[in-house]
């Protein structure tokens, strides 16, 4: 049996900015370890060979990748969110929506108080809900 699932997320030289940039977020956001490529290692050097961190009460690792992959990140997988107040989904709202593009506008809607689905200047997809009660 694995240990543990961690998500794994694959940046092409803004790993350490998104990731401190996600661990600032929350609370319990943490750097958990941190190896940078050296010279003649593979990758461009300084930048995240590979990395670990918590947000919210889960394990993340990411790298930066040293091979153009002409790929990114896509909605059909989709960091969610429940919110505990609407305090809470606004902070986020406006934090993770700069200079990203938002795929559902934040609103009500027949299954949630408010909710907005958006792609942050990562390109990392977010669902941010605040569940109604009952």
């Amino acid at each position: 049996m694995p240990r543990q699932i961690s998500t794994f997320l694959m940046f092409q030289g803004k790993a350490e900015e998104a990731m401190r940039f996600y661990t600032s977020l929350f609370a319990d956001g943490e750097i958990t370890a941190l190896f940078r490529y050296g010279p003649d290692q593979g990758g461009v050097e300084g930048t995240v060979m590979q990395a670990a961190f918590r947000m919210a009460g889960q394990n993340f690792v990411c790298i930066d990748s040293s091979i153009d992959h002409g790929f990114g990140f896509t909605p059909a997988i989709t960091l969610f969110i429940d919110c505990t107040d609407d305090a809470e989904l606004e902070r986020l709202y406006q934090a993770l929506s700069v200079d990203g593009q938002v795929l559902m506008p934040l609103g009500e809607y027949p299954f949630a108080q408010r909710y907005v689905w958006l792609v942050d200047r990562f390109g990392l997809s977010w669902q941010l809900a605040l569940k109604r009660v009952g």
